[in-house]
C-alpha cells in the first residue's frame, strides 16, 4: 500500500507535468522536400542560428525543416527541394560579405511571382517565398507578412553561413549579363 503522503506527492507531480505539457505548442506541420534525407541538409541545419530577426526557433514535424517565430504564422525553411529551372522571376544575391563583388560570393535566391508553381502549398497568399538558385538540393524559405518584418530578406541574410554548406554550381544572370549577337544595320 502506498502512503497517502506519497500519493499526494505523485498527484501534485502529475498536475505540474500536465500543466507544463499543455503549454507546449504543437509542431509546425510541413511536408518534407523530396531530397530531405540528403546529408547536406543536415549540415545546413546544424549551422542555422537559434534566432532569426528576433524570432526563436520552433519545432516542425518534417525532416530537413525548421520554423521560427509564431506557430500560427511561422517563417518556414525546408531543405531538399529540386533546384528550380531557369526562370524570369526576380533573383536576389544575398551576401554577408562586405566585398564589392558580391555576385561571385553571394547566395542567389529567386522570389517566385504570385501564382508560380514554385510557391509551396503551405505558403499564405501574403507571404514572400524565396528558393535558392544554382544549389542542389535547393532550400525554400517562406516569410509570412504577419511576422511584421520590414525586410523579409533579413531572414536570408541570417541564414547565409548555413546555406553556404550547399555548393553553388551556377548563378542568376540578368539581361545585361547575356552576351548575344547584335543585329547589324
Amino acid at each position: 500500500m502506498i502512503p497517502s503522503r506519497s500519493l499526494a506527492r505523485l498527484g501534485a507531480i502529475s498536475v505540474a507535468a500536465a500543466a507544463a505539457l499543455s503549454g507546449c505548442a504543437a509542431p509546425v506541420h510541413l511536408s518534407p522536400a523530396p531530397y530531405a534525407p540528403d546529408p547536406v541538409c543536415a549540415r545546413v541545419f546544424q549551422k542555422m542560428p537559434r534566432t532569426i530577426a528576433g524570432m526563436k526557433q520552433i519545432s516542425t514535424d518534417a525532416q530537413a525543416s525548421m520554423a521560427y517565430g509564431d506557430p500560427q504564422a511561422p517563417v518556414t525553411i525546408r531543405c531538399g527541394l529540386n533546384p528550380p529551372p531557369p526562370t524570369t522571376d526576380r533573383c536576389l544575391s544575398v551576401s554577408a560579405s562586405t566585398a564589392k563583388d558580391t555576385a561571385a560570393e553571394g547566395i542567389d535566391w529567386i522570389n517566385p511571382e504570385y501564382g508560380s508553381p514554385l510557391i509551396p502549398a503551405h505558403a499564405p497568399d501574403s507571404a514572400w517565398t524565396f528558393i535558392t538558385y544554382g544549389r542542389a538540393p535547393a532550400i525554400e524559405v517562406v516569410v509570412p507578412a504577419e511576422t511584421g518584418l520590414e525586410q523579409p530578406t533579413a531572414v536570408l541574410l541570417a541564414m547565409t553561413k548555413a546555406v553556404e554548406e550547399v555548393e553553388a554550381t551556377t548563378h542568376c544572370v540578368g539581361a545585361t549579363d547575356v552576351v548575344g549577337d547584335r543585329p547589324s544595320n
